[in-house]
């Protein structure tokens, strides 16, 4: 009985991690505390003074991300059921009904809004428009249309950063702009290499990501392409410092070396996976340094 127990258990909170994304959840998150707190590092503001503001920001921002991904699930049931690497999800196992899932999606929704309506009305917006963006423009309309989809799926990721920064200071500074860039055109190359992975599965899928559309080699050359407009980024976070400059650019340097390897290799799919690892550290390592190089300031 206990083992039928820890069992169900388990089984319970794979779902729930699996209902909720919960890597890209907390990939999501990650972004929002960077620009939260490079916000208070560049407007001279005091962290503990702000640790209520900090949590309805956090809070309500993963609650609003979490509805955003649970109603992904919700709607995309029927091709979440073709695809191999989503056919464990509890909306194709059954193991949640589908208008549970949809309620669930809407209440983590409006509670996240709720908590966000106790910072400031643009990083409601910014939320929002992040929100919007995934779950009607990606998710219910371009999708499955048209391969302009990775575009519009990375616009609302890339607002995270704003997310947390318009909690405490207007975005008027360089930096926070310099955060949604680097996180839309990372997701761009990002995406592809996930989308040459599985070219197989959302082709069954007939989701119109670019692999599938146009190829692989037209794939590569806007995978290059992505890859180099994230060279010069760095140079304009320079109120950053030295360090964060070098080590950004040399993680640049590499993967712009990376891609260009993607003309010559001849497994494709073992290509992708090496790029799809890249962009995953890429862009943990880029938010968490943005963090460390700005720590001395409180602890200094």
């Amino acid at each position: 009985m206990q083992s039928e127990i820890q069992i169900q258990k388990t089984s319970l909170i794979a779902d729930l991690k699996s209902l909720f994304k919960a890597g890209v959840l907390l990939a999501n998150v990650l972004p929002v505390f960077s620009g939260f707190w490079l916000a208070i590092y560049f407007t001279g503001a005091s962290f503990q003074d702000n640790l209520g503001l900090f949590l309805y920001t956090m809070i309500g921002s993963t609650l609003v991300m979490a509805g955003a991904l649970i109603i992904n699930n919700w709607y995309d049931v029927d091709i979440d059921t073709v695809m191999d690497r989503t056919k464990k999800r509890p909306t194709v196992t059954g193991h949640f009904s589908l208008n549970f899932v949809l309620v669930l999606g809407i209440i983590c929704t409006v509670l996240g809004f709720i908590f966000l309506f106790f910072t400031t009305f643009e990083a409601v917006f910014f939320t929002f428009i992040g929100w919007f963006t995934y779950v009607v423009l990606y998710t219910m309309w371009s999708k499955r249309r048209f391969t302009i989809n990775t575009v519009i799926g990375s616009v609302s990721g890339a607002v995270s950063p704003l997310m947390g920064w318009a909690a405490v200071a207007p975005i008027d500074h360089i930096v926070p702009i310099m955060l949604f860039l680097i996180l839309f055109v990372f997701q761009m190359p990002h995406t592809y290499a996930i989308a040459m992975r599985k070219y197989e599965e959302y082709k069954a899928a007939k989701v119109a990501m670019l692999p599938v559309v146009r190829g692989f080699e037209v794939t590569k050359k806007h995978f290059l392409f992505w890859v180099i407009c994230l060279l010069p980024m760095p140079f304009f976070l320079g109120e950053l410092g030295m360090v964060f400059v070098v080590l950004s650019t040399s993680l640049n340097i590499g993967w712009i070396i990376l891609s260009v390897k993607g003309f010559t290799v001849k497994d494709d799919m073992k290509w992708a996976r090496w790029n799809f690892l890249y962009s995953v550290n890429y862009i943990l390592i880029i938010f968490l340094l943005m963090v460390v190089v700005t720590l001395p300031k409180y602890f200094g």
